[in-house]
């Protein structure tokens, strides 16, 4: 190795020392300058020279938390605090640290007799959020016979050294700092005054040993002597040293949940300080940005895929705080750069090709024969359901087949329901020509009564028209469940205008007499018009459908039977809804047209009352009763909905409450016929419109002696 004259090697020591010093740390990657001079409040100054200012220090008032105040002179030097005393170098965010200089404490005795003794002074007490960092920075010493001396008179009186000694150049080893030419002593942790001292044992005035012992703080982790990467020297006056700095005065429990909180950022986390009071914050792992600010800046994914920095071999799939690495399908493994990566198979797949050719062609053929095979038997199947859901009974409606309906209701995605019962969920359809469908799909069940409910659907609908029942437009049979496509009625069922949420009392007393006159005629035309007589045996608001002009549209026939002309009756298992059953039908078990008398006389009170049939909070849980006691007793009023009674004339409201009770009497013999019920609402709605109008003199006597009579009966004997 080549011979350094003494005063080059301690000057160059000190070089690599210094140079060291200020690189970047090794600890995590660097954080590009675009995306650091981001993290910012928005308004203020990002930088002060080449120093990235983040958030939560600011220059600017405004920009940043109390005691993070950086001082930006004019020519782009930052100083910590207001003052100009300590300079800043870098701030690490993500680490918590800052990096400052400081002046290197010196001492020389030159040839000529001359001495220089330059001692270095830190105090940062008066910023209580830094702190010297004891994990960064060590005291280190450089020279042949350099005492390098730290103390802080504040801190407790504390003082501590070391001693570097060397002979030669040949003497002092490459990359460490043990004591040949340089040594290091460690600090003690919550430090924010130091003082530093250079000197030496020996007098250098007349020996081969450089003149000069020098003293500073530096970052241990940098600390790496390489002599033969330098040729030549040069002279510095300060050094970089490393400070802790923290969110003072609270830990991170604490913190949490006050105002002054700084982790704002969502997907950050608190940690607390290791090196006094106060806690930091950083941001998740998988998440960059910056945890203080709580916007676009604050923490973010890290696109761990990017290019440049990805870990994957060759595929990459990021995810909100990881990833994740994948082959292709001609290699294996766990596709990571530093795991098993990805290895191809492609020799595998060379030696296999033959039998691989063949067990695809076998595949082939068996496939195909295989899908000939489950079309045959789709076919059957679709004709076993076809015949099982009552196919060959009716031949004369429309047959939609499944994918017809499938397309229509857009795979019967959810968003297209309009309405669920026991029995099945209905369906908003489109067909190709735009006209809207309801599409109702039995429940998938094994239970052969609920797919002869659609069945028995069919059967009554196909023989019925009229326009207040709504209309069938065809089914499906070729499904595992049987469906039933109606006509589409848009305004949703009576139920939801007279007590749904936001609807009640939004129906006016003309509009309630209309579409209770309505569903009468549906009633009267199912019992006595149509060619078999038809019981609905589910009569209620809920099976009331009301299009665009609130035209009612009577629904939902499975439960219903078609009675010969040469009966009244019939008898099977009770089946309808509690509130709207006839209760003589509950106690023997035998239905008649007088069952939907009883509940149509319940949708007329729901239409007066504008209240559940049957309530959990009512003493009196049954509407029925309740309406019945309440007519009895002289307080008709106390129980109808307010609109009803502003709008309706006593006379009026008398008269359609009379045919109500009428309707709910518990001998079925005492109930009207529909028909009967159908002609007195049909006159009581012309009534209610034209009070005194399309009647002749006669008619108009009788008229005006009814309502001063105030007689009900009176009233009903006229419109019969």
């Amino acid at each position: 190795m080549a011979s350094w004259p003494p005063e080059q090697l301690f000057l160059l020591l000190l070089c690599l020392v210094l140079l060291a010093g200020a690189a970047t740390p090794q600890t995590a990657p660097p954080l590009s300058v675009d995306s650091a001079d981001r993290w910012v409040r928005p308004g203020c100054q990002s930088k002060c020279g080449n120093v990235s200012i983040p958030y939560p220090f600011g220059i600017d008032s405004g920009c940043s938390r109390p005691g993070f105040e950086i001082n930006c002179t004019d020519d782009g030097t930052p100083y910590l605090g207001l003052g100009r005393n300590i300079e800043l170098v870098d701030i690490l965010l993500s680490q918590g640290l800052l990096v400052v200089d400081h002046s290197i404490a010196k001492n020389c005795d030159y040839q000529n007799g001359s001495k220089s003794d330059i001692e270095s002074r830190i105090n940062i007490t008066g910023l209580p959020n830094y702190k010297f960092s004891h994990e960064r920075n060590r005291l280190v010493a450089i020279g042949c016979d350099a005492l390098g001396f730290i103390s802080s008179d504040s801190e407790n009186t504390f003082a501590t050294g070391c001693w570097s000694y060397c002979t030669d150049v040949s003497s002092v080893p490459n990359g460490t700092c043990s004591g040949i030419g340089c040594c290091t002593a460690p600090i003690p942790m919550d430090l924010s005054d130091i003082s530093l001292l250079a000197t030496s044992i020996y007098n250098h005035t007349h020996t081969n040993f450089s003149p000069c012992s020098y003293a500073f703080l530096a970052d241990e982790r940098k600390l790496n002597f390489n002599l033969s990467s330098f040729t030549e020297y040069t002279t510095m006056e300060t050094a970089p040293a490393t400070l802790d700095w923290a969110i003072m005065n609270q830990t991170c429990e604490e913190a949490k949940g006050t105002d002054d909180f700084a982790c704002v950022s969502p997907n950050s986390v608190c940690w607390n300080s290791n090196n006094g009071p106060g806690y930091l914050c950083n941001c998740s792992q998988g998440f960059h940005g910056n945890p203080y600010l709580n916007d676009s800046n604050g923490c973010s994914d890290i696109n761990e895929c990017s290019p440049d920095t990805s870990p994957c071999v060759k595929r990459c799939h990021n995810r909100e705080g990881s990833y994740s690495c994948s082959c292709p399908w001609y290699m294996y493994g766990d596709g990571q750069r530093d795991g098993s990566g990805c290895r191809s198979i492609l020799r595998i797949l060379y030696l296999s090709l033959g039998v691989g050719l063949s067990l695809f062609f076998l595949i082939a053929i068996v496939s195909w024969l295989y899908w000939i095979y489950k079309k045959r038997k789709l076919g059957e199947l679709k004709q076993h359901f076809f015949e099982k859901n009552g196919g060959s009974l009716r031949q004369d409606i429309r047959l939609f087949s499944s994918e017809e309906l499938e397309a229509a209701s857009d795979n019967y995605n959810p968003s297209r329901i309009i309405g669920e019962g026991g029995a099945g969920t209905v369906y908003r359809g489109v067909l190709p020509n735009q006209n809207a469908i309801a599409i109702k799909k039995a429940k998938i069940s094994n239970d052969e009564a609920e797919v002869q409910q659609f069945i028995n659907e069919v059967e009554v609908l196909s023989r019925i028209n009229h326009r207040n029942v709504v209309k069938l437009l065809g089914c499906c049979l070729e499904s595992q469940v049987p469906m039933l496509v109606y006509e589409f009625v848009p305004n949703g069922t009576l139920a939801h205008h007279v007590r749904g949420e936001g609807k009640r009392g939004s129906l006016p007393l003309e509009a309630r007499l209309r579409i209770s006159s309505e569903v009468a005629g549906a009633l009267s035309y199912l019992h006595s018009a149509a060619s078999t007589p038809v019981i609905h045996r589910d009569v209620k608001t809920t099976n009331i459908l009301l299009d665009h002009n609130l035209t009612a549209k009577v629904s939902d026939f499975g439960a219903s039977r078609m009675v010969p002309l040469d009966q009244n009756g019939l008898v099977s298992l009770v089946r309808g809804t509690f509130g709207y059953l006839d209760p003589e039908y509950f106690q023997t078990g035998e239905f008649t047209d007088k069952s939907d008398v009883y509940s149509f006389g319940v949708v007329l009170v729901e239409l007066l009352t504008g209240k559940k049939p049957v309530a959990k909070m009512r003493a009196v849980k049954n509407l029925a009763t309740l309406f019945i006691d309440c007519v009895n007793s002289g307080r008709l009023v106390e129980i109808l909905e307010e609109r009803v009674v502003d709008e309706g004339t006593p006379e009026l409201l008398e008269a359609v409450a009379e045919l109500a009770m009428r309707c709910l009497s518990l001998n079925s013999n005492d109930r009207p016929l529909m028909r009967e019920v159908a002609m007195e609402l049909e006159a009581l709605t012309r009534w209610r419109i034209h009070p005194w109008g399309n009647v002749n003199v006669e008619e108009g006597d009788s008229l005006l002696a009814m309502v001063g009579s105030s007689s009900p009966s009176v009233l009903r004997d006229y419109v019969n």
